[in-house]
């Protein structure tokens, strides 16, 4: 699943590939309890990513999306 995160202040946009949403929201809201300053997240490919909390701007989640290749009946 595809992952979103909007910094504030910032144009820019972090964007991971994560196998589970609900553990990804689950370490989101664990950091915002325990009071931390970063959340790291490391995505399906091995890259690891430190985001502010205190800057976060959104989170969007983007389910796949399959890609038909070839010849569609009926389209």
């Amino acid at each position: 699943m595809r992952v979103r995160i909007g910094i504030a202040d910032t144009a820019r946009e972090v964007e991971l590939d994560v196998d589970d949403a609900d553990e990804f929201i689950g370490a989101l809201e664990a950091a915002y309890a325990n009071g931390d300053a970063l959340l790291w997240v490391e995505d399906t490919g091995g890259h690891r990513v430190g985001v502010p909390l205190a800057r976060l701007g959104f989170v969007e989640f983007e389910p796949e999306q399959k890609v038909s290749v070839g010849f569609v009946p009926g389209a």
